[in-house]
């Protein structure tokens, strides 16, 4: 029999298999099941991190060292360099936190950045290419001259100043570039390709015709173009019949065909020299009343003040053909220079026009009761010229000596200065022109063409 202390047998603390069990079947050779409300004694193997399908975890990110931050000193002297925009990225983020702080230090700095923008220039620091004509407008109405200019010589010797002015940095390949004569011949506009030296040749030989009638060299004898006995002709007027012999086309072809083709840069001081001599002739020799002498033009003649209107016109044109080849501005003449041009072009005015009437390019005078006569009143187109040069003019239409009338007034036109000056020289077709018209048509188309016709080569 048991008793209560006998741990054998069945009845005992550990039961059949237990693993505390002495003897038996319970021993620890015999494994028993685990208990499912107890975690198992040994723990199962651990699943790895790549084998989960969970991202890796990031590396921890290495300590940046913050710069230390700069001392008020520091930061207040790089406020200049702030305001400059010359501090590095660093320097700018610091001071600029810094100023969000200091209060004198924002204050200092809002009158530098201020006072470099008053120091700072918006446009280009390029020279102005308009610079040197003003300097020398201005040089050539406030210096006055040691021998006086006579008032209609004046214009002549502004506007070769001031191509010479234009000339005087030119380069070859600006003195080879490319320029188109332009003139208007009958009912169209012709041209003639030359180079900038070529315009300068050809202004050297047109303004001969007026040295010839102060007696000076002909350019063209000087440079061998014409003989002398030829020379001798021009002198006396050219062809008896008043032909082409010595115009200004014939002594331009004259010249380029006798000269080196095209001209060069060496051109430039023959007509420099020649248009000095021009200026210091008359101005010695005549003074205001010596503007009546006749000067040939081959087919024409004008007194030798309007020739020195007219030789100043032809180089402010061409002038502008240079600088327009060149891509240069260039401006207008003077306004009283610009008057007396635009003056000579309308006296030539009537005479032109009855010329294009022979030639049956214009409009028949209009028949009334009496053949109207130099002197008298006749029908009338008043031509307006705007702008700082211009004025009013009365063209009388029927006979190139009758006299404008405000009475006998058919038609109103009215033009820019520097337009109508353009198509006087060729440069602006009649039926372009921007014109303001009133009145008879065919009057003010006579007037705009016969302007157009008073341009030549």
């Amino acid at each position: 029999m048991n008793g209560p202390n006998d741990t054998s047998g069945s009845g005992g603390p550990y039961g059949p298999g237990d693993p505390g069990a002495g003897g038996g079947d319970g021993g620890r050779d015999t494994p028993s099941a685990p208990d499912p409300g107890r975690p198992p004694r040994i723990p199962q193997p651990r699943t790895s991190v790549e084998d989960g399908g969970l991202p890796l975890p990031a590396p921890p990110e290495p300590a940046v060292p913050q710069p230390p931050v700069p001392a008020h000193p520091v930061l207040k002297s790089l406020l200049g360099a702030w305001a400059l925009a010359a501090c590095s990225a660093e320097e700018t983020a610091a001071v600029e936190e810094h100023l969000g702080d200091c209060g004198a230090c924002a204050d200092e700095a809002r009158r530098l950045r201020e006072a470099v923008g008053l120091l700072q220039r918006p446009e280009s620091l390029d020279l102005d290419p308009g610079l040197r004509t003003r300097v020398l407008d201005g040089a050539l109405t406030r210096r006055p001259p040691r021998i006086p200019v006579p008032s209609w010589a004046q214009p002549y010797d502004a506007e070769t100043a001031r191509l010479d002015a234009l000339l005087q940095d030119f380069g070859d390949a600006e003195w080879h570039a490319p320029v188109r004569l332009r003139w208007y011949r009958g009912r169209q506009a012709t041209s003639r390709r030359t180079t900038v030296a070529g315009v300068i040749a050809h202004l050297l030989a047109v303004d001969g015709l007026v040295a010839l009638a102060l007696g000076l060299d002909d350019p063209l004898v000087t440079e061998g173009t014409l003989k002398a006995d030829e020379a001798g002709d021009s002198a006396a007027g050219g062809s008896a019949a008043g032909g082409p012999a010595d115009t200004p086309a014939h002594r331009t072809e004259a010249f380029w065909a006798g000269s080196h083709f095209p001209p060069t840069r060496s051109v430039r001081g023959p007509w420099r020299e020649q248009s000095h001599a021009l200026v210091r002739t008359v101005s010695f020799t005549g003074g205001e009343g010596h503007g009546a002498m006749p000067v040939s033009y081959g087919g024409f003649e004008l007194p030798l003040r309007d020739a020195m209107l007219d030789r100043a016109f032809e180089c402010w044109v061409h002038a502008e053909d240079i600088a327009e080849a060149v891509d240069y501005p260039y401006a207008p003449p003077a306004p009283r220079h610009l008057h007396g041009m635009i003056d000579l072009a309308a006296r030539m005015l009537p005479e032109t026009l009855a010329a294009r009437r022979r030639a049956g390019l214009a409009t028949p005078p209009q028949r009334t009761r009496h053949l109207v006569s130099a002197g008298r009143p006749g029908r009338s187109v008043r031509l307006e010229i705007e702008g700082s040069g211009g004025g009013q003019w009365l063209i009388p239409l029927d006979s190139p000596g009758a006299v404008g009338s405000a009475d006998h007034e058919v038609a109103h036109v009215a033009l820019d200065d520097v337009e109508f000056c353009r198509l006087a020289a060729g440069h602006v077709p009649p039926e372009e022109a921007a014109a303001g018209q009133v009145g008879d048509r065919e009057a003010i188309r006579d007037v705009l063409f016969a302007a157009a016709s008073l341009s030549r080569m």
